[in-house]
């Protein structure tokens, strides 16, 4: 009975993550305190526009060699990106359905992405957690619920951090898959005590540089052009976007393209040696899985 119990909130979070708790929150701009009151993720989240649906989104493209090189991240430092390279993240995640929309776009173009999962939302989908390290993407936290680490206590913060790397490695405990030391904060609301903190145990900040406003209302196209003006305005940088919207999905595959035909390069983000026991989703059969090891990649 307890089983059932759980599994059925495991459910009902994943739900309530997707509707009415989730609406109006976006990556940046929090939502307003409970009081303590314990609420599912607050995800970023906006209603889809009615021609916003993922239908016809694998629509056919002339991908060459979009994917670049991997770029190995040890610390902050390393997330230096060259002219016209560019990184994919996706927070959030997963969710039913959209994130396996992502994938399939990702898959098309060749190219790799960065996951920062919400700890809530991988215990009430591990299958989808391990179907994205299953596809060679790098899978990286986004604390238990979302909270936004700014407005706790170090012990309140700390909870959040760890509860969410618990998560995401017991939806992977079943696969050869781990987890990487990438963490995001959520709103990007940190503190350089919390930075300080991640940074002494080999946790590194992945934050980003290019926002696709992805959970404001939109079309898909408005969500691309948004994307791509601000990425030709940096030439290069680490990506924003969400797996949790049909919108997202829908436009990936122009993006890809737009960024192909104007020369860029996706590059792929896999930790070092720093991470200690937490290891990259395996990208390849060559990974290594000792806890003492980093992973080896192909085509570095």
């Amino acid at each position: 009975m307890a089983f059932a119990s759980g599994r059925l909130l495991a459910h009902l979070l994943g739900i309530a993550a997707l509707g009415v708790l989730a609406a109006g929150c976006t990556t940046t701009k929090p939502a307003s305190d409970t009081g303590g009151a314990k609420l599912a993720p607050k995800l970023a989240y906006a209603e889809e526009s009615k021609d916003s649906g993922a239908k016809g989104f694998l629509a056919p493209h002339a991908f060459g060699a979009l994917a670049g090189r991997t770029v190995v991240v040890n610390s902050v430092a390393d997330l230096k990106l060259r002219n016209h390279e560019v990184a994919l993240t996706f927070d959030d995640g997963p969710m039913p359905g959209r994130t396996q929309s992502v994938l399939r776009a990702l898959d098309s173009a060749g190219v790799k992405a960065t996951f920062m999962m919400v700890g809530d939302m991988a215990r009430s989908y591990p299958a989808i957690v391990r179907e994205v390290a299953a596809n060679g993407h790098t899978i990286g936290t986004h604390t238990q619920s979302h909270a936004n680490l700014a407005h706790l206590d170090a012990a309140g913060a700390q909870a959040q951090i760890d509860g969410g790397i618990k998560s995401v490695s017991a939806a992977l405990a079943p696969s050869i898959h781990r987890v990487a030391p990438f963490f995001r904060f959520p709103y990007l609301s940190s503190t350089a005590a919390l930075r300080r903190q991640l940074a002494s145990r080999g946790i590194v900040v992945i934050d980003a540089d290019i926002d696709s406003k992805d959970y404001f209302q939109s079309t898909p196209d408005q969500v691309r052009q948004r994307t791509l003006a601000r990425i030709e305005q940096r030439g290069s940088g680490i990506i924003l976007m969400h797996d949790i919207h049909p919108r997202t999905a829908q436009m990936l595959p122009r993006l890809l393209a737009d960024l192909q035909s104007r020369g860029y390069k996706v590059v792929r983000l896999v930790p070092g040696h720093s991470g200690g026991d937490m290891l990259v989703a395996s990208l390849s059969h060559r990974t290594v899985t000792s806890t003492r090891q980093t992973a080896l990649f192909e085509g570095r």
